[in-house]
């Protein structure tokens, strides 16, 4: 499965003047504003902006965990908004290579939307080679993007607890194992994780040169997973579990879930208990 596209092959797109829309969801957890404001100061010609906490997460008041998924009617309609339907290529970059793009990228293929893919490197690469960046606001007309959630992408608490205890799922963290092993904890009022759960640290999917691995390499990184089984990835709040999917499917996985609330909504339920050995 290919899921990643070069700057060089976005470069030769856009100057081909090639029908593409290409998203900015630059973000960082520890500054909210950092996103938008790079974005302003210049971005990818034609890029939108996109933001974590605005656009790609709901009201956390309303579902659980701290990042929980939008409204797929209301996501779906911000999207054709912004000149993207189905039908549309969509490149998504972050700052480098990162968990927000690989989110939004998991949640367009959630609603049924497949010719989607993240930008090697993101901004830094394409600084890096020295491509053009701009400031002007794009405007694309607007499409409708009819939405087709694949439900069995995604699962929630109680399935999660259930399957995990039948051994009918195997469970991953993809946070720190310094987080999974509940030495730290800097945003949550618990530390630990899933009873169950096995650690698989979202940013070693990335090579030392801090790209993507290879599929081969990827093979390697999860060879102890069965392909047989059902794989449920969560996190913190379902943003750094995006790129484990990502690389679990590259991989050649194929019964690759999101837990969308993850830790944060795990904890909300005082019942739900919490492990801090390794699995």
């Amino acid at each position: 499965m290919e899921f990643l596209m070069s700057v060089q092959e976005l470069n030769h797109l856009l100057s081909n003047k090639r029908e593409i829309v290409v998203v900015d969801v630059r973000f960082d957890l520890n500054n909210h504003t950092f996103g938008q404001d790079a974005y302003k100061k210049g971005h990818i010609p034609g890029a939108i902006y996109l933001d974590l906490n605005k656009d790609l997460s709901g009201s956390a008041e309303k579902h659980g965990g701290s990042h929980p998924l939008p409204d797929a009617k209301l996501f779906a309609k911000k999207l054709g908004e912004y000149g993207i339907d189905t039908k549309t290529n969509v490149v998504i970059y972050d700052q480098a290579n990162e968990m927000f793009a690989p989110r939004l990228w998991f949640m367009l293929h959630h609603l049924g939307h497949e010719q989607v893919y993240v930008l090697e490197g993101g901004m830094q690469a394409w600084l890096d080679a020295g491509f053009e960046v701009t400031k002007e606001i794009p405007a694309y007309g607007k499409k409708q993007f009819v939405p087709q959630p694949k439900q069995h992408a995604i699962v929630h608490m109680k399935e999660v607890k259930d399957k995990v205890q039948a051994n009918e799922a195997v469970l991953i963290d993809s946070r720190a194992r310094e987080r999974y092993l509940g030495k730290v904890e800097p945003m949550y009022k618990k530390a630990g994780h899933i009873p169950g759960a096995k650690n698989y640290f979202w940013k070693d999917v990335m090579a030392d040169d801090n790209k993507w691995k290879r599929v081969e390499a990827l093979h390697e990184h999860f060879a102890s997973l069965p392909k047989d089984k059902e794989i449920i990835v969560s996190c913190g709040s379902g943003v750094s579990a995006c790129p484990n999917i990502m690389g679990l499917k590259m991989a050649g996985f194929t019964n690759v879930k999101l837990y969308p609330g993850s830790f944060s909504d795990w904890i909300s339920y005082e019942e739900n208990k919490v492990e801090t050995k390794e699995q």
